[in-house]
């Protein structure tokens, strides 16, 4: 007995520390708002997608509204296919502007109609275009054929690169089509408005979307920037928006394109260097089904987010340049449903926002490690018109109704002035979240910030897999400066601003009436658990208990006089 009792031990003590949180093991929280450790940086107002002439549709012009209203800052929108030839018909991973087409002598015909009203749409909202300068219209592509594509969820991704990912055939044509784009905006929108944009060239040119060599990219790199430049000098271009530094050879086309902006000979002016005033990459987490679970990877995104910033860092003319990571997502493919990819399940419950509270917090956390100019994430999540409820695609609504994740990003709303200290003892450290996600215990964190008259708490319960759990956290919230508060608790579970659990519980339909509707776009929005309450800070603090499921995310508001 005496041989094996040790190895039953070390067992016993193993599965205990692996074991996820539960009712029996309470987790705590303790916040200072006295330890400042930065301005809140709004990185989070940022948002974009594949399908331009959404944002004039009806569901899209609701989503609009209701993103500007989230922010107390400008929202910014990316996005494909400003430049791409058609007649501005949606489809998915599909948009077009006919922004330029040639004559029967091959003369340039600039038409901005459509354009015009994908950035009146922003504009009139109070939000920006982080202006993407692609893709290749048709007649000026090296390859226009076959052009538009046609492609499902299913298919192979393969058939989206068509005419639209070549080089252009007129170089000249090509930077001059980017002048008189920016300089319409100028005229159109006035020069202060455009100089608070971004103009970034291309998508991903790593990868499928472009179909010529890296040289070729940096030409066509220095004759769109040459064209913004010329028509507004203190508009601000960047690139490459490499897809994800850790694969495609991202890493090794980030640093290239930084160093060819930095010393190469400009292919239009002759002169050393190309303009740069930001600079943009991807990340992408993994998710993937395991024992019929969906299981995500955070890690991935976070080293894709490290080695960006580092190589950013580690040119001394690029490291204080704003770096804007130009799609931050769970994983790949926005229009890619649960139907023909079930690990995408995640995206119409609260998993998706659980992971999203607890992947921005660290990305703010690998910003300071390296001390980076961190300007704005984007979400590549807008919504699809027209398409099934509830379909499982990376979007922020489902026909016209809120999902959960939307609500995240309206609680990173509500939060103003500094972000200050927080601690917990689930915890997790940076450092394990990125070499291995979240795999033992749940992530129990959060994220905090002050302001004059108020402070607020996100806290969240994750986990990579998604499995309900009950869960409960003691939180303590020290230097409050006011013997009185009123403290309103806003919340995203099982039971509150979930519009699939309500959707699930009226039998999934696919026709909801018109009062299901309704209700629906009510059980999207943030709600409250309970009325707002007034308590009693004794010595600058106070304590409390917080039922805190596994993926529910909890934003605690405080305010005084």
């Amino acid at each position: 007995m005496e041989k094996w009792l040790p190895k039953v031990l070390f067992f016993v003590i193993v599965f205990a520390l692996a074991r996820p949180v539960n009712a029996q093991h309470k987790a705590s929280i303790q916040v200072d708002l006295n330890k400042t450790i930065a301005p809140l940086k709004p990185v989070w107002a940022w948002f974009g997608n594949d399908e331009p002439n959404y944002a004039y549709m009806k569901d899209g012009q609701k989503l609009l509204t209701e993103l500007s209203a989230l922010s107390p800052v400008p929202v910014y929108l990316r996005t494909h296919n400003l430049m791409t030839s058609g007649d501005g018909t949606a489809a998915l991973k599909w948009g077009s502007t006919n922004i330029y087409t040639e004559d029967k002598n091959g003369k340039p015909v600039y038409d901005f109609t459509i354009v015009d009203r994908i950035f009146d749409a922003y504009v009139k909202r109070g939000m920006k275009p982080l202006a993407q300068i692609g893709f290749m219209p048709e007649a000026l592509s090296t390859h226009p054929q076959p052009y538009q594509h046609h492609w499902q969820p299913g298919h192979p991704y393969q058939e989206i690169i068509t005419g639209w990912a070549y080089p252009p055939k007129d170089y000249q044509k090509w930077g001059e089509l980017v002048y008189q784009w920016v300089k319409h905006c100028v005229k159109r929108y006035g020069q202060k408005e455009v100089e608070s944009w971004y103009w970034e060239v291309w998508n991903e040119p790593n990868g499928d979307y472009w179909k010529a060599s890296v040289p070729e990219f940096y030409k066509l790199y220095d004759y769109a920037a040459d064209g913004v430049k010329r028509a507004l000098l203190t508009a601000k271009v960047g690139g490459p928006d490499v897809a994800g530094t850790g694969g495609a050879g991202g890493s090794k086309f980030l640093r290239g394109f930084i160093q060819h902006c930095l010393t190469d000979t400009n292919n239009v002016t002759g002169k050393i260097g190309s303009p740069l005033d930001v600079v943009l990459f991807h990340a992408k987490g993994s998710p993937r089904v395991v024992d019929g679970v969906v299981r995500m990877n955070m890690g991935t995104q976070l080293r894709d987010i490290e080695t960006g910033f580092q190589i950013v860092k580690s040119f001394p003319q690029t490291q204080n340049l704003p770096i804007i990571i130009g799609e931050s997502d769970p994983e790949g493919c926005a229009a890619c449903g649960m139907q023909t990819n079930p690990e995408n399940a995640y995206r119409n419950g609260t998993l998706f926002s659980s992971y999203t509270a607890a992947s921005f917090a660290r990305e703010y956390l690998l910003a300071n490690e390296y001390g980076v100019n961190f300007k704005g994430a984007v979400s590549w999540s807008f919504e699809f018109e027209d398409q099934p409820w509830f379909a499982g695609f990376r979007d922020l609504a489902t026909n016209g109704v809120d999902k959960p994740v939307l609500n995240v990003f309206r609680m990173f709303g509500m939060m103003k002035g500094n972000r200050v200290e927080a601690n917990g003892t689930n915890f997790y450290p940076l450092k394990t979240v990125r070499d291995s996600s979240v795999r033992n215990q749940t992530d129990i964190g959060a994220f905090a910030s002050k302001d004059k008259n108020q402070a607020a708490i996100m806290v969240w319960n994750y986990h990579d897999d998604d499995v309900q759990e009950n869960g409960n956290t003691a939180i303590a919230i020290n230097g409050i400066p006011s013997k009185q508060i009123k403290l309103t608790e806003y919340r995203i579970d099982q039971n509150y601003s979930n519009s699939y659990e309500v959707w699930k519980k009226m039998g999934s339909p696919q026709k909801p009436t018109s009062a299901q509707i309704s209700t629906l776009e009510k059980a999207g929005m943030l709600q409250t658990a309970g009325n707002p309450k007034t308590m009693t800070v004794e010595n600058g603090k106070i304590t409390m208990d917080l039922n805190l499921p596994r993926q529910a995310v909890v934003l605690l508001k405080l305010e005084w006089k």
